[in-house]
């Protein structure tokens, strides 16, 4: 991917240098990166600006892969929307970030709407498993070191001593292994995993034998200034017996339980591990010092090599390894807050604000048609919100349980008063286990809820949420979270039409 991006980049380059910027000079060039963006842009600009969404209309903006028409929109645009906190693909942000004109301006909406008076749902991850869940994260974001939002953090595997080979890797939604480390071909440049800036992701560690493993890590940021390497670290594993009855670890800080990530820290421009034992987030997390901690993987972490050939990197199938599970399936990047800022009325129009500020600083002589559209199109979100209101209110309160394929309404269950009983996965692009299957069957059958809700796209195609619905006799209804389609094209009727199909179906 990030060589794809540099081919893109430089061929835009080439095509700049030699080539006409669209005939619509005399208006105001726009580029979002998503189609509920464009939308409010349009809304705000009216006829003088051309408003082009990176992410066409049904697409997913959490997976999209930018093309090289989208690198050539962004190099003739004067302002640059993103909804960002980890929503859309970092090679999307990275395509804005690189090729973006120098005086163009560049917006994250849903980092600059809070200063508008948008609220934010902090992510919280279930810790509920029975061995730690361990994973990489890039905490800080150190703009004296050259970081922004289009950095790269890259966390390489240098060496590793231990009784047998170690594998950390990744399983994606349909079942198939990315690997990130491995011991078993030898340690080499492979051996590097790319993170965006404060973010983090999962992944299973596998261990072939029982015994003291010592993986050296070595941190980079990779800035457009260059690269800052932040030297070795070494984290410390015990697989099998309990560290506490090894003598050179017995005094360290154990962690074998919650959510713990190795991370780089680009604010100290060291390396630690990120420790939140119960589950709350940023509430809860320590820091904790690599030298004096020992991530431990017990005997109940032993578990058989499947017997797909997809597994065969990790050894025999049915041979016997120990493993810290990912948690989730799938290749799953993402922040601290739940980036769906615009499924809040209130949170929308503080990105309307702050598309009209940055229109007018991009283009003062409209400046009064901007505050003038801005005001209108406000005032019709009100009514919006006054709308979704009296339909949820006319759902039965007992009956206002939400259960969704992924975790993207918290923003309507807190404006609305409506509670999220349940969803199939935090992400659309990670699959769920066998136990989250079984606890949303088991939420229905207790909240005798009458209908499931699915967003149109994935109701079109497979789905897990629909095939348990149908066990249960539950109706499957639709809502609409992140895109449009042809019966739904503007956020306003996005909004009315989740209202009233919450409204019919659960009422």
């Amino acid at each position: 991917m990030k060589k794809r991006l540099l081919c893109l980049v430089a061929a835009l380059s080439l095509l700049a240098g030699c080539g006409h910027a669209p005939a619509s000079r005399d208006k105001l060039s726009v580029v979002t990166t998503m189609p509920i963006l464009a939308d409010l842009t349009r809304q705000v600009a009216g006829d003088r600006a051309t408003v082009t969404s990176m992410v066409p209309s049904g697409a997913d903006p959490h997976t999209y892969e930018p093309s090289l028409r989208d690198v050539r929109t962004v190099v003739y645009s004067k302002v640059a929307l993103s909804n960002y906190l980890m929503l859309e693909p970092h090679a999307v942000i990275k395509t804005i970030d690189s090729s973006l004109p120098t005086g163009s301006i560049n917006v994250s909406l849903a980092k600059e709407a809070q200063k508008y008076g948008a609220q934010v749902i902090p992510l919280v991850e279930n810790a509920n498993l029975d061995t730690v869940w361990l994973g990489l994260r890039v905490i800080g974001q150190d703009a004296r070191r050259g970081a922004d939002r289009s950095s790269s953090v890259y966390l390489q595997l240098t060496s590793v001593e231990g009784p047998g080979d170690f594998t950390a890797y990744i399983t994606g939604t349909f079942g198939r292994p990315q690997i990130y480390y491995s011991t078993a071909d030898g340690v080499d440049e492979r051996d590097d995993v790319e993170l965006p800036t404060d973010a983090h992701t999962h992944m299973s560690w596998a261990f072939s034998k029982p015994g003291v493993y010592e993986a050296v890590f070595a941190a980079t940021l990779s800035t457009p200034q260059g690269n800052t390497s932040f030297g070795a670290q070494t984290l410390t594993i015990a697989v099998g017996a309990d560290p506490r009855t090894i003598p050179e670890l017995a005094d360290r800080t154990v962690v074998d339980q919650g959510h713990a990530d190795l991370s780089a820290d680009i604010d100290e421009g060291t390396m630690t591990i990120l420790s939140d034992p119960t589950g709350g987030g940023v509430r809860t997390q320590k820091r904790l010092d690599p030298d004096k901690t020992v991530v431990w993987v017990p005997p109940k972490a032993l578990t058989e090599i499947p017997p797909s050939p997809a597994f065969r990197f990790l050894g025999h199938p049915g041979s016997s390894i120990h493993q810290l599970p990912q948690a989730v399936l799938g290749a799953h990047v993402h922040g601290e807050i739940d980036p769906h800022l615009w499924i809040s009325i209130k949170n929308t129009k503080a990105y309307v604000q702050v598309i009209r500020d940055s229109l007018i600083k991009a283009d003062p002589h409209e400046a009064q048609t901007y505050r003038e559209n801005a005001k209108r199109y406000l005032a019709r979100l009100e009514e919006t919100s006054h709308y979704v209101d009296r339909k949820i209110a006319s759902i039965p309160r007992g009956r206002r349980q939400l259960i969704t394929s992924h975790d993207a309404y918290g923003y309507l269950a807190q404006a609305h008063g409506m509670h999220i009983a349940g969803f199939v996965t935090a992400n659309p692009g990670v699959e769920p286990s066998m136990a989250q299957r079984r606890k949303l069957n088991q939420t229905i059958a207790d909240l005798k809820v009458p209908a499931v809700f699915l967003e149109p796209n994935v109701l079109r195609g497979s789905s897990v949420l629909a095939a348990i619905a149908a066990e249960n006799s539950v109706t499957v209804c639709p809502i609409y979270g992140d895109t449009f389609d042809d019966h739904v094209t503007n956020y306003i009727d996005l909004m009315r039409f989740d209202a009233d199909s919450l409204a019919k179906c659960l009422g």
